[in-house]
């Protein structure tokens, strides 16, 4: 599915970067194909602007924040306030300042310690994550990563266990076992939950990481899917009561890279497990998972018919996923079966 193609995906909300990457100034991202430019303004909260100056299309990201928190272009000086306008030409005295003299501006907002972008009016809210804030479990930022691949394989990926004995042999992956056990699926109104238990192998390396030393032990999978691209990685070890809570948002830049972003939540202290052994525990098996979907076809056209055939009983998320999505673009008019 070429994503900008697709108008409806402008009506979600997409985490784009860590809210502290602001801190030392403008940032550029593109987010389904559109150039913005997102900063922190003087109140502590973000913008996002088209990153494009309204006088001689300089990037704005290349300009810098004034004490007032308002963008300001690094050519000729103009400044932006958060709803686009400009408000100040340093080059005019006494006359006014043009009322065309603009630049689109979108919603943007931080949650969960990331900024988040809708470029139209959303259709659902920034997802609900629980554990953010509950007594108990601990925030990790882990990754803010370009991939050259698409959202729908990344999804797909996510909820695919029969990928683990093979992608993920060198950590927990049990290459004797490689049958998946089945999922049990609830349909929600924002996509679908899916439980199952999965054993896993349990190295001395991961110890720490599970609670437990049993060479071999189990995942409780309780997993979610956010449409269009966001997912819940909701593990917990029954042998140790270690909960290990991923979320992580696809959020598409064009129609061959997205940026993985990516934060776990855990119910133990930096003693138990430190936050470096944690993101350096699951930046191994993410790499992995990177390097095998960058060499996918990063299409992932949206069609359940496509290869049907060839697909195995532990596929069926994949196809509830694309199954969602094409419903998602038939109600706004704009299914896809082919690549276009």
């Amino acid at each position: 599915m070429l994503v900008t193609k697709q108008p409806v995906l402008r009506r979600f909300w997409y985490a784009l970067m860590p809210i502290t990457h602001l801190d030392d100034g403008p940032k550029p991202f593109t987010l389904l194909g559109e150039d913005l430019v997102v900063w922190k303004q003087s109140d502590g909260t973000p913008a996002a602007l088209r990153d494009r100056c309204c006088h001689r299309t300089a990037r704005l990201s290349e300009g810098w924040v004034n004490e007032a928190g308002h963008i300001t272009c690094g050519y000729h000086g103009w400044q932006y306030d958060c709803s686009g306008a400009c408000v100040k030409i340093p080059q005019l005295t006494s006359e006014k300042i043009p009322p065309g003299a603009k630049v689109p501006s979108f919603r943007c907002v931080e949650k969960y310690g990331y900024v988040w972008v809708a470029l139209e009016e959303p259709l659902a809210g920034i997802p609900d994550f629980p554990e953010d804030g509950q007594p108990g479990y601990r925030r990790i930022f882990q990754f803010y990563q370009e991939w050259q691949t698409s959202p729908v394989r990344v999804m797909e990926n996510s909820f695919d266990n029969s990928h683990f004995s093979f992608v993920h042999k060198a950590n927990f992956g049990l290459l004797e076992q490689p049958r998946p056990a089945p999922y049990e699926f609830r349909e929600t109104d924002y996509g679908f939950e899916a439980i199952t238990t999965v054993p896993i192998r349990n190295p001395e390396s991961s110890h720490r990481v599970t609670g437990t030393t049993e060479p071999v032990t189990d995942r409780h999978l309780v997993n979610r899917y956010y449409l269009p691209f966001c997912r819940r990685f909701g593990c917990s070890y029954p042998a140790s009561g270690v909960d290990h809570i991923i979320y992580n948002c696809a959020t598409p830049i064009d129609d061959g890279r997205i940026m993985l972003v990516q934060w776990l939540y855990r119910n133990d202290s930096e003693e138990s497990c430190s936050t470096q052994a944690l993101i350096d525990w699951d930046a191994a098996i993410t790499a992995e998972d990177r390097d095998i979907l960058e060499a996918t076809d990063p299409d992932a056209c949206i069609d359940t018919r496509r290869k049907v055939e060839f697909h195995m009983p532990s596929d069926q998320p994949g196809l509830i996923i694309r199954r969602q999505l094409m419903a998602l673009l038939t109600a706004h008019g704009e299914a896809e079966v082919f690549r276009t």
